[in-house]
């Protein structure tokens, strides 16, 4: 299919992105831009369709139908992305700062011992540097996932309900990291199912509803119609 082009401020378009597993649909046509430098929070119900959108924006998965496009990253070349799923992506039997090194030099990226160390402390992780991956707890694991993904300084940030297992204070770290990406001019994308405390981060909205676009937005007229009637929280 003929693809539009990538608006000049938008990180990543999708265009017509459908997805199936089987006789399954899971994306239907779903068209929607991500703009540089703001937080886009993703919501939907269970099934809606949000971990798989995220995928496929990551190239994790491939579209069953349209297409993803990504504007050039901040060097000009290809966009540095970071994903923080699910699943954390760590090796259990490393140190959290030998996870670093390897995720570093797995990205031909110069190894800085004291630079790793300060992104340790960064997300307070500091004292556990020389602990192994298997011992930490979900949020621990889920403070080193997230060091991975920041050390990228990436251009586009897909997050996939990171605030699981996270305690309050990792969770308010968290946001500031992400209003801290955006401010450095980083595409964001969010899903999460809690408004309350991710909604104030969010300056556009998509919600999905059975795999379809039900609003795709600035986030200040998707809260303002909540009153109205939830539609996908």
């Amino acid at each position: 299919m003929a693809g539009r082009a990538v608006p000049e401020a938008a990180a990543i378009v999708l265009e017509g992105v459908g997805k199936r597993f089987g006789p399954a649909r899971v994306l239907r046509k779903v068209d929607a831009a991500f703009p540089a430098g703001s937080v886009t929070l993703v919501i939907g119900g269970n099934g809606a369709g949000k971990s798989t959108l995220l995928k496929i924006m990551a190239g994790l998965s491939r579209p069953s139908a349209g297409r993803v496009s990504r504007a050039t990253g901040a060097d000009g070349g290809e966009p540095r992305l970071g994903y923080v799923g699910h699943a954390t992506f760590l090796y259990p039997g490393l140190t959290a700062l030998e996870n670093l090194a390897f995720w570093r030099t797995a990205h031909r990226l110069p190894l800085d011992r004291a630079a790793l160390l300060g992104l340790l402390a960064r997300v307070g992780l500091a004292s556990h540097a020389h602990e192994r991956a298997r011992v930490f707890s979900r949020g621990m694991a889920q403070r080193l996932n997230l060091a991975r993904v920041l050390m990228l300084a990436p251009d586009i940030l897909l997050l996939d309900e990171p605030m699981t297992g996270l305690d309050a204070p990792a969770r308010e770290l968290l946001r500031r990291e992400i209003a801290d990406a955006r401010a450095a001019g980083a595409c964001v994308a969010l899903v999460s199912h809690d408004l309350e405390g991710d909604g104030p981060l969010a300056d556009r909205v998509l919600a999905l509803a059975s795999g379809s676009v039900a609003y795709e937005g600035p986030a200040a007229a998707f809260f303002a119609r909540e009153g109205e009637g939830p539609c996908c929280a």
